[in-house]
């Protein structure tokens, strides 16, 4: 997953900093064009939507992801980069996906600026291959053959690591409410020490959105407790290692979370359609941004329907324009999780 720079296009980067951003060398606070709010960047959709929870009216809160943009495509403008080296406070996931970070902080000089990474924030899941998932040597390019890939896939889980041979983490650690809430204590914990004026503002919005949190864990809960099966099957990459180990639901998929590739082989296809006849399973899941073809696919050979799981990692234009949220979104997952299971 890792990406290297054109060097043009870094020279030209670092060009705007030192050109644009020399006031950045003294810590500060507030510099959001001079409204008297913190100014806030967060990288994706889940940290912006934790922000603007908990900072309301104090911050004014950008995401750098483009509603509807591919997160794994993403690289930062100039303006980007100069927005992130003048803020208040930075969230991040802090994965490959965001390789470009460490250059640009490197070049951002604001001492002040506060760090908050979802990575950090939790006890990070590596990817992993389930049986009949596409294999990694495939997807990776690795040493073995796909036509070996059987014998890769006749253990339980497998942990996926990258061209380098390195682990590779599931780096979508706000799938659990659980893990969400700790973002969020993280973020809360960084604005009231960048602007204690305000801390009992931002508390008190921190503990009305964790109730709301722990409402939809509790909501998630419920329907897996009483529910007739625990096995949930998509037909697309699988980035929710922490939303089923966190409610002890089993899955087969058709790619790790971290995988690129949107064509299975015939193989894994296969293993899924007959998983599907032989556990009778009801809902073929696809993520958002998906072109959902292979679900599609899956569920004519078997009769089943097919429905989006949101992993929130980014929304659509129309969803972002509609007000919708973190908590929305993952209530729409309890709903279609609760015909899924029965």
């Amino acid at each position: 997953m890792k990406r290297t720079w054109n060097k043009i296009t870094c020279l030209l980067l670092t060009a705007a900093l030192a050109a644009g951003m020399c006031a950045g060398c003294s810590p500060r606070k507030k510099v959001s064009g001079g409204s008297g709010k913190l100014s806030i960047v967060a990288t994706v959709f889940p940290q912006y939507d934790f922000a603007r929870q908990i900072a309301g009216d104090r911050a004014d809160v950008t995401m750098l992801l483009k509603p509807g943009m591919e997160a794994h495509s993403y690289e930062p403008s100039p303006k980007d980069i100069i927005g992130i080296s003048q803020c208040d406070l930075f969230l991040n996931v802090g994965g490959e996906s965001e390789s470009w970070l460490d250059s640009v902080l490197e070049s951002a000089d604001n001492h002040a600026m506060k760090i908050v990474s979802a990575l950090d924030c939790v006890d990070p899941l590596e990817e992993e291959t389930v049986e009949g998932m596409q294999s990694k040597e495939h997807h990776h390019a690795h040493e073995h053959d796909h036509d070996h890939g059987e014998e890769a896939e006749s253990e339980d889980h497998e942990e996926v690591r990258d061209g380098d041979g390195e682990e590779e983490y599931d780096e979508h650690v706000w799938t659990s409410p659980m893990n969400a809430i700790a973002i969020v204590n993280r973020i809360n914990g960084a604005l009231c020490e960048i602007d204690p004026d305000n801390a009992e503002y931002y508390c008190g919005n921190t503990a009305r959105y964790v109730a709301e949190l722990m409402r939809l864990d509790n909501a998630f809960r419920d329907t897996v407790v009483g529910a007739k099966r625990h096995l949930i099957v998509f037909g697309d990459r699988f980035p929710l290692l922490y939303f089923v180990r966190e409610y002890g639901l089993d899955y087969y998929a058709a790619f790790p979370g971290c995988a690129a590739e949107t064509e299975p082989s015939a193989a894994t296809v296969a293993f899924l359609i007959d998983a599907v006849k032989r556990e009778q399973v009801p809902v073929i899941f696809y993520i958002e941004l998906s072109n959902h073809k292979v679900a599609d696919a899956i569920a004519e050979c078997t009769g089943t329907g097919t429905a989006q799981f949101n992993t929130c990692h980014n929304i659509t234009a129309d969803d972002f324009e509609a007000g919708e949220s973190y908590v929305s979104l993952m209530q729409a997952n309890v709903e279609i999780l609760r015909e899924a299971l029965q």
